[in-house]
């Protein structure tokens, strides 16, 4: 069971650990000069965080994904479409990671090692699903793997044409962001046409059943 004590030193030590992490990586060396920081032994600092740079990471990725998520409960939501919902979580989202670009490509290099892909793959998902479920989804058919596998193929890309744009307040991201989620707008409302019209056809099996 989680400790929420340890949760909070957790937080503590991303929040001092990220303005080192853009020189020193996430290393135990940074981690030390968190725990100093922060006013928490280095034993327990590392206790923590016993995998180092793979458990660092993590926890960063979910610190995010709760501001994120706390945003997104604060704002506005009424009368916005769920693509509309999705495209401002989104944003929320990269407008925490503002400040932190380089601990975020540090990131990436983490995961991008063989054998953090599982824990990658695990993290892309907590932050797709928590985001399906802060726009109101409810799915519990095919479509709830089909949705958050869509939205982790936008996550991926978008963060990674962010790393990259210089445009001021990420415009350029957020016209990126807007452009997939039209993409799979415009699939979406095909494929809900094409399952409408296919429902009013013949079954072929029924079509070529011999007669009895």
């Amino acid at each position: 069971m989680k400790s929420p004590l340890a949760d909070s030193e957790r937080d503590a030590l991303i929040t001092a650990i990220l303005p080192d992490v853009a020189f020193d990586g996430w290393s135990r060396a940074a981690l030390r000069a968190a725990a100093r920081r922060a006013g928490i032994g280095h034993a327990e600092a590392s206790a923590l965080f016993p995998r180092g740079a793979p458990d660092l990471v993590a926890a960063f990725s979910r610190w995010v994904d709760r501001r994120m998520l706390d945003r997104i409960e604060t704002s506005p939501l009424e009368g916005l479409a769920t693509g509309e919902r999705i495209g401002l979580a989104l944003r929320l989202r990269f407008e925490i990671l503002a400040p932190w670009r380089e601990a975020v490509r540090r990131s990436l290099a983490v995961l991008m090692m063989p054998h953090n892909a599982l824990l990658g793959g695990r993290l892309l998902y907590e932050t797709v699903d928590g985001i399906w479920y802060a726009a109101g989804d409810a799915a519990t058919d095919l479509s709830f793997y089909t949705k958050r596998a869509t939205l982790a193929g936008i996550v991926a890309a978008a963060t990674l044409y962010w790393l990259d744009d210089r445009s001021g307040g990420s415009a350029d991201t957020e016209a990126f962001i807007e452009r997939r989620l039209a993409d799979i707008g415009r699939v979406a409302r095909a494929r809900h046409r094409f399952d409408t019209a296919a429902g009013h056809l013949p079954n072929p099996f029924q079509v070529l059943r011999p007669g009895r």
